[in-house]
């Protein structure tokens, strides 16, 4: 009887887990309450410089509340951006104890490479910025005058940002793949045909806007990004 209260009485690993990854979720979420925090104080200086890329074309809004939900809008994409590092960090301490010495090793340069590459991808974005409202933009004409949407706007360039900056992290999931056995660099190499066209499709409909320059430029990060993948598979020995 004993040895069963006992059995009942040591909490379940599963439960354990659940709790820890709470906990990392939780201090991740309040890393971005604080970017969100730190984005809203700088909101203006951030508005200033998003909008450059219009050259000077204004930018309206409509609703009494929409000046307010804009900043709103900007600092909790600011704050995902600056809250990215605290993210990966919670992630690797959330899966670390169940590494063994020799795969923490191998893993630990990771996290700072998905940091860059995120950095990477959202500096892509910013490049490409100019030319897609450029092109966008270039359709106007007298009977067509831009009334270009505040919100709207913000809500293309975030988007832009984050698609940029997410996109560009897979080549560690490859990476991880190849650590389980599920890929290797041979075949890697074998799927290239496939991945330049799933880069393309991904650039197609993962970009905010309906401009041609953002989806080309995200395929083509995407694929240079494969060659990436295969290159790191095939140093890590698979």
């Amino acid at each position: 009887m004993s040895r069963t209260r006992g059995l009942r009485d040591a909490p379940a690993p599963l439960v354990d887990h659940l709790k820890e990854l709470r906990r990392r979720v939780g201090i991740a979420l309040l890393a971005v309450v604080t970017g969100a925090v730190v984005t809203f104080a700088w909101c203006d200086t951030l508005i200033a410089l998003l909008r450059t890329p219009l050259n000077g074309t204004p930018l309206y809004f409509v609703g009494v509340g929409d000046a307010f939900g804009i900043r709103m809008q900007l600092s909790l994409i600011g704050g995902v951006v600056l809250a990215m590092p605290m993210w990966l960090w919670q992630a690797w301490a959330f899966i670390r104890p169940g590494l063994t010495d020799s795969e923490r090793r191998a893993a630990r340069p990771w996290i700072p490479l998905a940091f860059l590459l995120f950095v990477v991808g959202v500096g892509v974005a910013w490049v490409v910025l100019p030319f897609a409202v450029g092109f966008l933009l270039s359709f106007a004409t007298a009977d067509l005058t831009p009334l270009i949407a505040a919100d709207k706007y913000f809500g293309f360039v975030g988007s832009l940002m984050l698609v940029f900056g997410m996109a560009t992290e897979y080549p560690i999931l490859l990476v991880f793949l190849s650590r389980v056995g599920i890929v290797t660099s041979a075949k890697l190499r074998k799927w290239r045909r496939n991945a330049l066209v799933l880069a393309v499709v991904v650039g197609a409909f993962a970009t905010p806007g309906t401009d041609l320059v953002s989806p080309l430029v995200l395929s083509v990060v995407l694929y240079l990004l494969y060659e990436l993948s295969i290159w790191l598979v095939k140093v890590g020995g698979r």
